[in-house]
């Protein structure tokens, strides 16, 4: 009892105020300093805002320079932060800068070989560059360093389709459907490796209405194989009316796809003439295409070169033929072509005659399965080369468009019009149908 209230005694004269200073002081100090920390922070979210929300924003945009420049302005705060350069190096692949995005993905795997999306972002860069070989190198690594992920087996599933590899691709889809089966990627990939259509089936009409006699018509059928990835055949016949004279024919052709010399083609017709269309026909073509990229103007650039004998009762015509088409972003193409013509009729010397055209293709609408694409042309000329049979002394200018539905995944409708002003004020309109069919 004594201790005790000695004690109360000694908090009784403690003043109130030595009391405050020595118990709230310190936790109002410790208050402050919270506080100071969570305004700090916040600031500091205000000055350094999300750079992958903001690199994502401008992709989506395709605005490749915005999404970079975010890109550089971190890289410059954090130089060692692999992550950032990782995400450098998508920009680039997706904005088709390959050779430096290849660049900065090995630059990322000297430092750190361990994240199977660094070998993952490579073999894009390599599949997109038609580096076959190292792109599925890649892909195996990253699935050596990761193997339950789906998205890299459907990765290397894609890989090996695009290469023609299509059984193994089809154990990849299996592989990444097993590991994540609501995966809608490994669904769809195994249905894209359904047997492709090897044949096409194409049934057709052509009217000329002319301004100075009756209309010509034809009716013709055509079957186009795709044997092996090289070998190709074609089988088609037709039968014409002309000035109420009937006449048919038969046409049949070889395809050879190489790889260094392109598609080289040979073939040849015969005909029950009447006098109105060639008795036989002879011809061969020469087609090969190159790749530019996906960046830029210029997407891939085709020449073709053709030659083509007509054999009429009275005229014998050589036509050598040159094509350039040029591929443009979004599915546009520009094509120009020429044609120079050997003619030698009887009782009449030899002379060659020109002419030319100019075509540019579009894209009009997709909502798959259906496409529409549409196209227009222009040629002029001293002869008509249209179609072989209305080859014929004179000049003529020729306006025309065509249009193409796709409205399923193996059928088609292309319709195609032309008007043609020809010398001695005569005139020729045109209205050609198809339906094609893939199985």
């Amino acid at each position: 009892m004594v201790v005790q209230t000695a004690s109360f005694a000694r908090i009784e004269r403690m003043r109130w105020p030595h009391v405050v200073r020595c118990v709230f002081g310190p936790v109002l100090s410790l208050c402050l300093v919270l506080l100071t920390l969570l305004a700090a922070h916040a600031a500091a979210q205000d000055q350094q805002p999300d750079w992958q929300g903001q690199v994502r924003k401008y992709c989506d945009a395709s605005d490749w320079t915005s999404a970079m420049r975010v890109l550089e302005q971190q890289i410059a705060r954090a130089p060692g932060d692999l992550d950032l350069k990782a995400w450098r190096a998508r920009v680039l692949t997706w904005s088709g800068r390959l050779a430096e995005a290849q660049q900065e993905y090995l630059a990322i795997l000297r430092l750190s070989r361990s994240d199977p999306d660094n070998w993952a972002g490579l073999a894009s860069v390599y599949a997109r560059e038609g580096k076959k070989e190292d792109a599925l190198r890649a892909l195996d690594t990253a699935l050596q360093l990761d193997p339950r992920r789906a998205d890299l087996h459907a990765a290397r599933a894609r890989a090996l389709r695009a290469f023609g590899r299509r059984s193994e691709a089809r154990a990849e889809f299996q592989k990444a459907l097993a590991l994540d089966p609501p995966s809608g990627e490994a669904r769809v990939g195994l249905k894209s490796l359904r047997a492709e259509p090897k044949h096409e089936l194409r049934v057709g009409n052509e009217t000329d209405f002319l301004s100075y006699t009756g209309a010509n018509e034809g009716n013709w059928a055509s079957l186009a194989t795709r044997w092996t990835p090289v070998w190709a055949t074609s089988l088609g016949g037709g039968v014409y009316q002309r000035g109420g004279v009937i006449a048919a024919k038969f046409i049949g052709s070889a395809t050879a796809h190489l790889p260094r010399l392109g598609a080289v083609t040979a073939g040849g017709a015969v005909g029950h003439d009447n006098a109105v269309i060639p008795k036989s026909e002879a011809f061969f073509d020469l087609d090969r295409g190159w790749k530019t990229g996906e960046a830029g103007a210029l997407r891939g650039v085709e020449l073709d070169y053709g030659q083509h004998w007509y054999w009429y009762q009275a005229a014998r015509i050589l036509t050598l033929n040159g094509v350039a088409i040029i591929y443009l972003p979004r599915e546009w193409s520009f094509s120009l072509a020429a044609t120079g013509a050997r003619s030698a009729f009887s009782g009449t010397g030899v002379e060659w005659r020109p002419s030319g055209s100019m075509r540019l293709g579009f894209p009009l609408a997709t909502l798959r399965p259906v496409q529409v694409s549409g196209n227009v042309f222009f040629a002029a000329g001293t002869e008509n080369f249209a179609r072989s049979d209305q080859i014929g002394g004179f000049a003529s200018q020729t306006y025309g468009g065509g249009l193409r539905f796709r409205f399923s995944e193996r059928q088609d409708i292309t319709c195609v019009s032309s008007y043609q002003r020809r010398t001695q004020n005569r005139t020729d309109t045109y209205l050609g149908f198809s339906y094609g069919i893939h199985f």
